[in-house]
C-alpha cells in the first residue's frame, strides 16, 4: 500500500519536472475584453500529468504524452509536473486522491488502468478537471479524451500485408506471416490488435497474424523474446503494442533484418532500417488542449472528445522507402474509406470481440 502524507506527496511519488528544467514562463494569452468566464490565468494553472506504465523515457506513449505538455508549458506559462509511481497499476487510486489533494487546477491522468477509480475519486475533488486519455469516463468534472486505434491499426495491418507478399522488397520471406505483440491481454491494447488484424485479413485473407502479450510495458528484453519467437515462425513484420517493453520487438527486427510497426509516436528513427512505418496516436495533441482549454476555460468536464481519422487524431508515420507507391495508394485509399464510412473498423471496447478472431 501507498502511503503519502500531503507533505510528503511530491517526494515520494517521483514529481518529474521537465526533463531539461522549467521552461520560462512566457506571456499568457489575453483576450479582448477581459477573461472568458471559468477561464484560469494561464500563470496561474497548475498542472498535474499522472505517467502510465512504462515511464518517461518509452519513446512513446508517456514521452509524446509529455511533449504535448512541455508544448503548453513554453507557449502559455503554466506550472506543470509529471507525476511518476513505481508500480502505477496498484498504487493508481491513491496517486488519484493525492494528486486531488494536492490541489492542481487540472489533473491529466494518462494510465488505462485507473478509468473506474477516477470515477470514485473525480466527484470528491469537484474543483479538479480531470482529463482521462483513453476510455471515457463518466463524471461531472471529467473530459476524456477517446481516440480511434482501431482505424489506424487497420491501416498498419493493411500495409503489413501488402508488403508481406513482396518478396522483392528486402527482408521480407516468402510466408505471408505478420505478428503483433501487445502489452497486455485488455480491451485497451485488443483494440489496436483487432483492428490490426481485420485491416490484415481485408487485404490479404491467407495472411496469418500472429498474436501474443509480453504483459509488461517497460521491459525492453521481454518485448525482444516474443518478436524473435514471431520472426523464428516466419514472420517479417511485427506490430509491437507495448509501450518501452516494444523497443525490444524493433531491436529485434533490426537484428533480424525484417520490420517492425512502431506505435503511439513515429519510431522511425530508433531504427530507420527497421521501422516499416509507425501507428501514431496523438496523445500531445491530446494533452495541449487539454490545458488549453482550461486556459479558456471550455474544459468543462462531462465530455468525450473523439480524435479519430478523421480528426487526425490517429495516422501513420514514416513509411520505410522501400515501400511501392502502389501500395502507399492502396492504403491511402483505405483510409479515405474509413474515413466516408464506407469501412466500418471493428471497436473491442464498443462492440466486444468479433467472430473473425476465431476463424
Amino acid at each position: 500500500m501507498l502511503r503519502v502524507r500531503l507533505s510528503a506527496f511530491l517526494a515520494l511519488l517521483v514529481l518529474v519536472l521537465a526533463a531539461c528544467g522549467q521552461p520560462a514562463p512566457s506571456p499568457a494569452p489575453t483576450q479582448a475584453g477581459g477573461e472568458t468566464p471559468g477561464a484560469t490565468s494561464a500563470a496561474a494553472l497548475r498542472v498535474a500529468m499522472i505517467i502510465a506504465q512504462g515511464g518517461l523515457g518509452d519513446q512513446s506513449y508517456n514521452d509524446l504524452a509529455n511533449e504535448g505538455l512541455t508544448r503548453a508549458e513554453q507557449e502559455f506559462g503554466i506550472e506543470a509536473q509529471r507525476v511518476e509511481s513505481p508500480d502505477i497499476v496498484s498504487q493508481g487510486e491513491a496517486v488519484l486522491r493525492q494528486a486531488g489533494t494536492a490541489d492542481f487546477d487540472v489533473v491529466i491522468d494518462l494510465e488505462w488502468s485507473t478509468a473506474e477509480a477516477l470515477t470514485v475519486i473525480a466527484p470528491e475533488f469537484a474543483d479538479t478537471r480531470w482529463t482521462f486519455m483513453n476510455f471515457p469516463v463518466n463524471g461531472d468534472n471529467v473530459t476524456s479524451f477517446v481516440f480511434a486505434e482501431h482505424e489506424g491499426s487497420y491501416l498498419a495491418g493493411a500495409l503489413a500485408a501488402l508488403v508481406t507478399s513482396d518478396t522483392a522488397i528486402p527482408g521480407i520471406n516468402p510466408e505471408k506471416v505478420i505478428g503483433v505483440i501487445g502489452g497486455t491481454k485488455s480491451t485497451g491494447i485488443d483494440k489496436f490488435l483487432v483492428g490490426f488484424i481485420q485491416g490484415a485479413r481485408d487485404v490479404d485473407p491467407d495472411v496469418e497474424v500472429l498474436t501474443s502479450y509480453t504483459n509488461d510495458f517497460g521491459d525492453a528484453a521481454k518485448g525482444q523474446q516474443a518478436a524473435e519467437a514471431m520472426f523464428e515462425q516466419g514472420a517479417d513484420i511485427v506490430f509491437q503494442v507495448a509501450g518501452g517493453a516494444g523497443l525490444g520487438v524493433i531491436q529485434a527486427a533490426a537484428d533480424a533484418g525484417v520490420y517492425a510497426i512502431g506505435v503511439d509516436t513515429d519510431q522511425s528513427s530508433i531504427a530507420p532500417a527497421a521501422v516499416l512505418t509507425s501507428m501514431i496516436k496523438r496523445t500531445d495533441l491530446a494533452v495541449y488542449e487539454s490545458v488549453k482549454r482550461a486556459i479558456e476555460g471550455t474544459l468543462s468536464g462531462g465530455e468525450t472528445v473523439n480524435l479519430d481519422l478523421a480528426a487526425g487524431g490517429v495516422e501513420l508515420g514514416t513509411i520505410h522507402p522501400s515501400v511501392p507507391q502502389e501500395y502507399l495508394d492502396r492504403v491511402d485509399e483505405l483510409r479515405q474509406q474509413i474515413v466516408s464510412g464506407q469501412i466500418k473498423v471493428w471497436n473491442v471496447i464498443e462492440q466486444g470481440y468479433p467472430d473473425f478472431l476465431s476463424e
